[in-house]
């Protein structure tokens, strides 16, 4: 049985409007096709299967006054406790997910706040055979399938923490930053080397692997 305190229900009260709209837009957006996605089925095609199983966990988080810094220390507290709650066993299931909730973060302040939280904490992250996304309302990152379509455009700032897929490959290959690639990589290999179902991916691995280390390589020469 959960017992509340007066304060814990006076805060819920103040959390349940943010919980609910976030509720309904992964169940309205999230989980149900779109015209612009580029491809038959769900927007997140996890997400369904997730809410009908009951593992996505919301927590709304209050930042006012808060510096990035502290917002990271927020979100790595919250991926050990992602780590620790169960199902813990990643091979059992990937469906789980938390989404973290964060009102008071302006929309001039999503870059700082999300975004550069977001990319200062992602190589921890998938290191640990996670993905720590970034969604707000001005984000620009593009659908797989579809350029023009922004898949990740939440009606409130959030960060969402899961456990990384075989279709993420993608969004682990970095054009910019050839050791952050390499390092992205390696882990992907590390979790699905072995029991990857898609062989086309490895194949993308190893590719992308060797592109970035010839970019070192030229780089290391072009400075000699």
């Amino acid at each position: 049985m959960q017992v509340y305190t007066s304060n814990e229900i006076e805060q819920f009260q103040q959390d349940l409007p943010y919980l609910i709209e976030i509720m309904q837009w992964v169940k309205t957006f999230l989980a149900k096709p779109h015209p612009n996605l580029g491809r038959p089925g769900p927007v997140c095609p996890f997400v369904p299967q997730a809410l009908k199983s009951d593992n996505i966990h919301f927590k709304v988080i209050r930042t006012k006054d808060l510096e990035p810094q502290q917002i990271e220390e927020i979100v790595i507290q919250h991926r050990q406790i992602f780590l620790k709650t169960e199902p813990r066993d990643r091979q059992t299931n990937l469906l789980k997910t938390f989404l973290l909730i964060f009102p008071d973060i302006t929309l001039d302040d999503t870059s700082k706040f999300i975004d550069g939280v977001q990319k200062k904490l992602k190589p921890s992250f998938v290191e640990l055979g996670l993905m720590l996304g970034e969604f707000h309302k001005r984000t620009e990152s593009s659908g797989l399938h579809n350029p023009n379509f922004r898949p990740l455009r939440s009606p409130i700032p959030l960060l969402a923490i899961r456990f990384m897929v075989e279709s993420d490959l993608p969004f682990l290959i970095d054009t910019e930053n050839p050791h952050l690639c390499i390092q992205f990589l390696e882990a992907y290999l590390k979790y699905f080397e072995h029991h990857i179902k898609d062989e086309t991916r490895l194949k993308k691995v190893y590719q992308e692997l060797a592109l970035a280390r010839e970019k070192i390589t030229k780089k290391s020469v072009t400075l000699v």
